[in-house]
């Protein structure tokens, strides 16, 4: 119940820092770097960050740019 808690806002912070950039690659790579932040600091391991890495990466890249 802790860690969906803490989830809730980390997630909501993830999804609007993924869309961030004008090209697709800046978008990849702030939603990875995002999605990292996001990943380590609910998990507290590597291996969240790099699930949120990956997760966040996805989710920029198919983004929209305006």
């Amino acid at each position: 119940m802790r860690n969906a808690i803490k989830l809730l806002p980390a997630a909501a912070l993830g999804l609007a820092l993924a869309a961030c950039g004008h090209t697709v690659t800046e978008r990849a790579a702030t939603g990875a770097l995002g999605g990292a932040a996001v990943g380590a600091a609910v998990s507290g391991d590597v291996e969240g960050a790099a699930v949120g890495a990956a997760i966040g990466g996805v989710a920029g890249a198919v983004t929209t740019g305006r």
